[in-house]
């Protein structure tokens, strides 16, 4: 299979992009009343968000994964999204964007924000010859991400469910997201990704 271009793909309007993650029912549940995530969610530690619907069911076996039962669609703000993905720093060492491993675990102490590309899959979990991006977040991003970046959440479980039955309901178109030239670096992403 040949692999295409790093490109970030998500579902957006003007108002604001969605994101996927997967929880446990209390965390869902909280998260579902309050319009953000509550006392449940653990602001101590690294959260990780997805664009990819594929890739969150995949992740979350269809919701069916202990304490991811529950899938949540997620809409951000643009602000939010794009500032995670310019303060982001890759996972592990890459020499095309860094000098030096070093160079690299300085910027990653440096960065509460982490990305990695992995595998993309269709809604039903077949591989595509494509990567999907995933953030994950931590400190004073994950506290901007409840208390701004946040705009509404939907249970998207029952969505899942009907996905892994093998129906095709509709869901959101994931395209190109458009970022500063400098991000598009950052990331890694090839000179054919949109720019903004």
């Amino acid at each position: 299979m040949t692999r295409e271009p790093k490109v970030v793909r998500a579902a957006f309007d003007d108002d604001a992009v969605i994101v996927y993650q997967a929880y446990s029912p209390v965390i869902a549940d909280e998260a579902l009343r309050l319009g953000t995530f509550g006392p449940a969610f653990s602001r101590s530690r690294m959260t990780w968000i997805k664009p990819s619907l594929g890739w969150m069911l995949y992740r979350a076996g269809y919701g069916r994964k202990p304490g991811q039962e529950r899938i949540l669609r997620i809409a951000i703000s643009h602000d939010g999204f794009r500032a995670a993905l310019a303060a982001a720093v890759p996972s592990g060492f890459q020499s095309h964007l860094y000098d030096s491993s070093a160079a690299w675990s300085d910027a990653l102490r440096a960065s509460p924000v982490r990305y990695q590309w992995d595998p993309d899959r269709d809604l039903g979990l077949v591989p595509l010859p494509r990567r999907a991006i995933q953030l994950g977040i931590a400190g004073d991003f994950v506290r901007r991400y409840l208390a701004d970046w946040i705009r509404r959440i939907e249970d998207v479980t029952a969505l899942a469910r009907a996905l892994e039955a093998g129906e095709r309901p509709p869901v959101p178109d994931e395209r190109p997201y458009p970022l500063e030239p400098a991000t598009l670096r950052s990331l890694g992403c090839t000179d054919d990704a949109p720019a903004l």
